[in-house]
């Protein structure tokens, strides 16, 4: 399953895991953003030829990590169904009678246009945000202004965040990261199907490039 990186935040003990979410020990919770699911149905119900299986990749890798941490919840950080219902749906409805136990929590997204009864009737509750112990989960990053006033440290997504890296030789390649400023983390897309923003850290900001099957740390 790769390495992960063990990383401690406000007494919190989290594991930033290659696959892009992160094991959070005293919740006994895993956390992904943006796994956007139903994005391949989308593109090929309008003639866009995408690969069928890499809807189903996506849920084998959560599957794995449920399988090998034993989560009591999965907290997803929005864009969780990338669009309106599509037949990728129904690979969702047969994995969650996989995990009838596993408490899940969404917060919700500019992608999860779904109605709500569809999530209710899989026994996954919907919020806008959530404060769980020191952290608030939500989907779009705060901007500095909001994070003065803002209660816990932020958990988010959306903006699928990316590290730039430049070699000797003046090649760059940009890398999924989990980018941890002083009151926010915006955590890189669980979804293997969407594009990388490089954003720009301060000296101060932590940041965890997931290279391969390594999270590595970013001096």
């Amino acid at each position: 399953m790769g390495s992960g990186k063990s990383f401690n935040l406000l007494n919190q003990d989290l594991l930033l895991l290659p696959q892009r979410a992160v094991y959070w020990k005293q919740e006994n919770a895993l956390i992904a953003a943006d796994v956007h699911l139903g994005k391949v149905g989308h593109f090929r119900k309008a003639g866009i030829a995408v690969p069928r299986d890499m809807e189903q990749n996506e849920l084998a890798v959560l599957s794995d990590l449920i399988f090998e941490h034993k989560p009591e919840k999965l907290i997803l950080l929005g864009d969780f169904f990338h669009s309106d219902m599509n037949a990728d749906w129904d690979w969702f409805i047969l994995w969650r009678s996989q995990f009838p136990k596993l408490e899940i929590i969404l917060i919700r997204g500019n992608h999860d246009i779904i109605d709500d009864s569809h999530y209710l009737q899989l026994n996954i509750s919907l919020h806008e945000q959530l404060l769980i112990g020191p952290f608030l989960m939500l989907h779009h990053p705060l901007t500095d202004s909001k994070l003065k006033d803002t209660e816990g440290y932020v958990f988010c997504g959306h903006i699928h965040p990316g590290v730039r890296l430049i070699g000797r030789g003046r090649q760059s390649i940009t890398l999924p990261c989990f980018a941890f400023g002083q009151k926010q983390v915006v955590l890189p897309s669980f979804g293997k199907f969407t594009g990388k923003v490089a954003i720009r850290s301060s000296k101060s900001d932590k940041i965890f490039a997931i290279a391969k099957d390594k999270v590595l740390t970013i001096d």
